[in-house]
């Protein structure tokens, strides 16, 4: 199938890179959202995070679709929610590197990154394999950067080295044990999934 990924509009906490508690969109996310209306065409699956903001998106860039099904969530930032990195390098700054560098570490009471790439990857494995089919997930950043890492087969590890910015769109191939990355970027610049690909019929 072809899988698309789309990264949620901008918040407060990602524009200030806090991590994020379940706020809403911002002004400017919800602008920005609302342009990719008519824009994306009607997948035909539709998943969408449960988040306040990754409804959000979904239900400004494709007004009236309702999603068949839940995204991954993003990871749980525990106690770190709401607070930037500069606050905490302040206040446990062994807490903060130990995250940084060791892909099990968490925030306290929250998500390792080696927890989150297992479970964005077990749900991907876990889609249906109709190669004519065309999917799109609306969630967190840290989810493509997962699924990109376990497309590309770099770990969690590779996770770190994906920057994803809000709308940014990832379009992946393949199934279940084979993926391909076909594209990477701002949700205006890469390929629509309004046109068919090469591998697509008309």
């Amino acid at each position: 199938m072809r899988l698309h990924l789309l990264a949620h509009a901008a918040t407060e906490a990602s524009r200030a890179a806090r991590f994020p508690r379940d706020e809403p969109l911002d002004a400017g996310g919800r602008r920005t959202a609302g342009e990719l209306a008519g824009r994306l065409r009607e997948p035909d699956l539709l998943w969408c995070a449960p988040s306040a903001r990754c409804r959000a998106t979904t239900a400004l860039a494709l007004p009236g679709r309702e999603p068949d099904g839940d995204a991954p969530a993003g990871p749980d930032p525990g106690a770190w929610a709401g607070r930037s990195p500069a606050e905490l390098a302040a206040e446990d700054p062994a807490a903060l590197q130990a995250w940084m560098t060791d892909a099990e570490a968490g925030p306290p009471g929250g998500e390792s990154l080696w927890a989150l790439v297992d479970r964005v990857a077990g749900w991907m494995d876990g889609l249906p394999g109709d190669e004519r089919s065309v999917g799109l997930a609306v969630v967190d950043p840290p989810v493509v950067r997962a699924a990109v890492a376990h497309t590309l087969g770099a770990g969690p590890a590779g996770a770190w080295r994906v920057d994803v910015a809000p709308l940014t769109l990832a379009v992946l191939t393949g199934r279940s044990g084979r993926w391909n990355l076909r594209s990477l970027g701002a949700a205006g610049c890469v390929p629509s999934i309004r046109e068919p690909g090469p591998d697509r019929p008309h």
